[in-house]
């Protein structure tokens, strides 16, 4: 043999044992990974919300928590971190180890609205992260203060028609769900209420309820007492389906307004590089309780709708949702300040 085919011979030898070596190697992985799935989880796994302690969602949490660790689990240990448009939060789950014990709990309003408010953002919300499955839903309710002459849909788009401007809607915070509701809402209908936006749901509740402001896009929970005792009327609600908590209120769309259709939602995700196999096992982890008839009683009774999805489902679902809420911010001209 020549010298150049026993040199060429000796490399394509060293080549295949590398690659061999790596072939190996990768199997010993996926069957390290395989058999972390099976044990996972071997200690409780951290929540990271974006919501203050003690709000709906961490109730939601604990609800879902004890299905998991009835079913031979770890509970769920929540770690709230509000603030900063979710800024906080998002990169707390971004940053943490990628083996599936540390989760975020991502709102709507991080994923699908703040990309088109915030001309840069500390995480990505593709990039960053893995989706495990969306969690929960809720919708909205257009909610109106009695002396308001309106007592349907129509009767406010043509009380609105006649008094441009003078008809107001508060918001829970400028530039989430329920200000851009409202710019969908004056846009679909050809009117011109004007939005007031409010730090938090307890205080738009407290001006709707005071009459200085005439209407509000606000979660049905935050109302309900109010409606009970008088002080407040509800004119529609966002969800496909009339709620069983109001059963008598209308759907936007039964009114002639499909695009306003809106849950907000929360969904839950991993960090980026969390291997397959923890995916997997978490997203049945997660839609086995979501799945359960006590976790949808008990989520019905605080007008949440259990969402359970697979990873790719929860990617197509928050793509086709940013599309909508980047034509409201569009339409709004809304720009946060950085």
């Amino acid at each position: 043999m020549r010298p150049n085919s026993r040199r060429t011979a000796g490399l394509a030898a060293r080549f295949a044992a590398a690659r061999a070596a790596a072939f190996a190697a990768g199997i010993l992985l996926a069957a390290a990974t395989a058999g972390q799935a099976q044990e996972f989880p071997a200690k409780p796994v951290r929540v990271i919300t974006p919501f203050a302690a003690g709000n709906t969602l961490d109730q939601a949490l604990r609800i879902v928590s004890d299905r998991i660790k009835d079913a031979g689990g770890q509970p769920l240990v929540i770690d709230n971190k509000p603030g900063g448009a979710g800024f906080i939060a998002a990169q707390a789950g971004a940053q943490a180890a990628p083996d599936g014990y540390t989760l975020l709990l991502a709102g709507s309003g991080m994923m699908v609205i703040n990309p088109h408010t915030f001309s840069k953002l500390p995480y990505d919300p593709e990039k960053s992260y893995r989706p495990v499955t969306n969690f929960l839903g809720t919708a909205l309710v257009l909610a109106a203060h009695p002396s308001l002459p309106a007592n349907t849909l129509a009767e406010l788009v043509a009380h609105a028609r006649t008094n441009p401007g003078k008809v107001s809607f508060a918001s829970f915070t400028a530039g989430n769900s329920s200000h851009f509701a409202g710019v969908l809402f004056n846009r679909r209908a050809g009117i011109d209420m004007l939005h007031v936006p409010f730090n938090g749901t307890p205080p738009a509740v407290q001006n709707l309820v005071g009459g200085q402001v005439n209407t509000a896009f606000l979660p049905l929970l935050a109302v309900k007492p109010h409606v009970d005792a008088g002080r407040v009327k509800l004119l529609a609600v966002t969800s496909d389906r009339r709620t069983p908590l109001a059963p008598a209120v209308p759907t936007f769309e039964e009114s002639g307004y499909p695009d306003l259709t809106i849950f907000t939602w929360a969904a839950l995700l991993a960090p980026a590089g969390t291997p397959d196999a923890l995916i997997g096992r978490l997203n049945a982890e997660f839609t086995r309780a979501l799945r359960s008839d006590e976790v949808r009683d008990k989520f019905r009774a605080m007008d949440f709708v259990p969402m359970p999805t697979t990873p790719e489902e929860f990617s197509a679902y928050m793509r086709r949702d940013s599309l909508r809420w980047q034509e409201a911010v569009r339409l709004s001209g809304f720009k946060a300040s950085e």
